[in-house]
């Protein structure tokens, strides 16, 4: 007989759990990827990456051609 409460506190955690993964999902979906694609993103921040290591290679040969 003691088992239809720990169906009943079953139920309520994986309600909780559903709740926080919906909760989790909708924070992931930033301003800045609403409407994007996953293929866009990749492009987006793989374009990001490429000029910031363009950067840090600028500032590297003057930090050498200053030395």
């Amino acid at each position: 007989m003691a088992r239809g409460n720990q169906r009943e506190l079953a139920r309520e955690k994986a309600q909780k759990k559903q709740a926080d993964l919906l909760r989790r999902k909708g924070q992931q979906e930033k301003d800045s990827n609403k409407g994007m694609t996953l293929e866009q993103r990749k492009h987006r921040d793989a374009e990001l990456m490429r000029e910031k290591q363009k950067k840090a290679l600028e500032a590297k040969s003057e930090g050498v051609a200053a030395s």
